[in-house]
């Protein structure tokens, strides 16, 4: 009753005057005149102006549960999902064989694997428009999030024009109360991957479909006040002209362009033609859409101002500052003539147990299989000074104890930088570099060290991240097996699956390379060169290497781990191969390393 009545007093202290209510988010100065004489009355019982004002004090409270209700809805989903990944990683074959036994008493291993199937499968892209869809899995997390859009927007939102007001305002808030997110998303080091083990990357479509969806609720909000102008200010004289020209009006023109030409300069076509004209558009528009937002509404300057912190944290503190390291690096062009490697030994340095973890270091403080860094090469021209190029490190990750290691890079030459590098290349054997990382998570790492079978799908340049996680996971392995029984002498249970374009492109690897791996143990197979014979069928590849395995795989207790790293098509393709296993009843887990760009 007390709470009841206390939003009775406040709503009767600003129902005398509507003007208070338009400045409170218009900012604008409108004459007394204009809303004496509008069609809302000045008396303060009149029914349509209190629902107006009551539907603006709710979506201020409830607003505030919005950072609260995103952190309830996926974090524990996430940090349950990460403990069940390295759980299932660290299961020994009693442990699996008790999970296998628990299913078959329930009657629910079959009905499992036909969820993880549905979860795993990547659909066609959309027609038309040729839209790379993800997996299942992350749809429905996606899903989930514009569900929740939606809700805040349409919750106890009457759809009408009287209340065309309290709509244009709820977009707003929502869309400023977005802004911490989508900027968390985005930031190469984030708290997220402590709690869910998933780097940016992985979390790279949730920054653009929240992104997406804040153009949108931009437009909206600005089609909603371009209405109450229309339906409130427009009959009492109060031109357009003096409406689009007020301050915040101009100031909020300016933010709804700044985003609307980030959405476009961020779409596929735009960034495959022109990479480096949207890496620069991308800062400097949203820069300035902050700037625009600060100035555009006080309410708004509590989380434009933490979004602000959370991308000067990381770009200043985190990529400018502590992970960015100089080194020297040698040049070499490869046998195909447009691919370049560079090589650069790392001096290591110890790194601390916990606030490694916890602040991020840099590349001389060790990396990790499947881990990449951001190169930047002063040195090309000008524009290349504050670029940065993300590339996966090719090399092996190093072992404990190591002074130093060697770090190399393959650059598949193109448009912009890498044709830049290329050519610089051809005249120079060395080059000063800057590197910042590394970055990446281990998720594939944990599949494949426990797993019975596994599988390593590479495409092209993809081979950077499959060779240092072969070794990876084959020494994690050897360990493992040595310390369960110390007789046990290794079969070939891991295959590298690698498909090429050309066959000069085996030259970034080298025969030596693919000698060490099969005296390990490690079959590799390379189906002949696309550019001749066209693609090959990897999952029949997978489905034949799984069954020459039979005497693992029938028992029901091996378990098989699939990673791939290449272009859209294959991974889908060994999405659809591994679906088909799980139907069949193997118990396979699928990881795909790939940049969400």
């Amino acid at each position: 009753v007390t709470k009841q009545c206390t939003k009775t007093v406040i709503m009767a202290q600003h129902a005398d005057d509507l003007r208070a209510l338009l400045a409170m988010s218009l900012k604008a100065t409108i004459p007394d005149a204009i809303i004496l004489t509008s069609d809302f009355s000045t008396s303060s019982s009149d029914p349509r102006r209190s629902k107006v004002l009551e539907g603006v004090f709710f979506s201020r409270q409830f607003i505030l549960t919005y950072q609260l209700t995103v952190g309830v809805e996926y974090l524990p989903q996430a940090v349950l999902f990460k403990a069940l990944v390295l759980r299932r990683g660290g299961q020994s074959k009693m442990e699996r064989a008790n999970e296998h036994r628990f299913y078959a008493y329930r009657d629910l291993r079959l009905l499992c694997h036909k969820i993880r199937a549905f979860l795993i499968d990547q659909p066609p892209p959309i027609p038309l428009v040729n839209k790379t869809l993800p997996s299942n899995g992350v749809t429905l997390f996606v899903l989930a999030l514009l569900g929740l859009q939606a809700f805040y927007i349409f919750y106890k939102m009457p759809l009408s024009i009287a209340m065309l007001f309290v709509f244009a305002d709820r977009t707003s808030l929502l869309f400023v109360a977005n802004l911490p997110i989508l900027y968390l998303f985005a930031a190469k080091n984030q708290p997220i991957k402590l709690l869910t083990g998933y780097s940016y990357e992985s979390l790279n479509i949730f920054h653009r479909r929240l992104g997406e969806v804040m153009c949108l609720l931009a437009l909206l909000h600005s089609v909603g006040m371009v209405g109450v102008w229309y339906t409130i200010l427009r009959p009492v004289g109060f031109s357009l002209a003096r409406f689009l020209l007020s301050k915040i009006i101009l100031l909020g023109l300016g933010a709804l362009v700044a985003y609307e030409l980030i959405y476009f300069t961020s779409l596929g076509s735009f960034r495959q033609r022109w990479y480096e004209l949207f890496l620069f558009l991308h800062v400097s528009l949203q820069v300035a859409a902050l700037v625009l937002v600060w100035f555009h509404h006080h309410g708004s300057r509590p989380y434009v101002g933490a979004a602000l912190a959370i991308f000067l944290i990381d770009r200043l503190l985190y990529r400018m500052g502590l992970k960015l390291k100089s080194l020297r690096a040698s040049l070499e062009v490869t046998e195909d003539g447009d691919t370049v490697i560079l090589y650069t030994e790392v001096p290591l340095a110890q790194k601390h147990r916990y606030m490694g973890n916890l602040i991020g270091q840099d590349i001389t403080k060790s990396w990790k299989a499947t881990e990449h860094i951001f190169l930047t090469i002063p040195a090309l021209s000008h524009k290349h000074i504050i670029q940065a190029h993300p590339f996966t490190i090719a090399s092996k990750a190093p072992q404990a104890g190591d002074s130093n290691a060697e770090l190399k890079l393959i650059v598949r030459a193109q448009d912009g930088f890498s044709g830049d590098l290329l050519r610089y290349a051809r005249g120079h054997n060395s080059v000063k570099i800057r590197l910042d990382g590394p970055y990446g998570s281990e998720h594939a790492f944990h599949l494949l060290r426990r797993c019975d079978l596994s599988v390593v799908v590479a495409g092209g340049s993809g081979i950077a991240v499959a060779l240092p996680l072969i070794w990876a996971a084959h020494a994690s392995r050897c360990a493992i097996d040595l310390e369960n029984d110390p007789k046990t002498k290794l079969a070939p249970k891991m295959v590298l699956i690698w498909v090429v374009r050309n066959e000069t492109h085996t030259s970034w690897v080298g025969p030596s390379e693919f000698q060490h791996l099969r005296k390990c143990g490690i079959e590799v197979i390379i189906p002949p060169p696309t550019a001749k014979n066209g693609k090959p069928d990897v999952p029949s590849i997978i489905s034949s290497w799984v069954s020459s395995h039979a005497a693992l795989v029938t028992s029901g207790d091996a378990q098989i781990g699939v990673v791939c790293s290449g272009p859209d098509g294959m991974n889908r393709a060994v999405r659809k191969a591994c679906t088909r296993l799980l139907v069949q009843g193997h118990d396979v887990d699928v990881e795909v390393e790939k940049f969400g760009w």
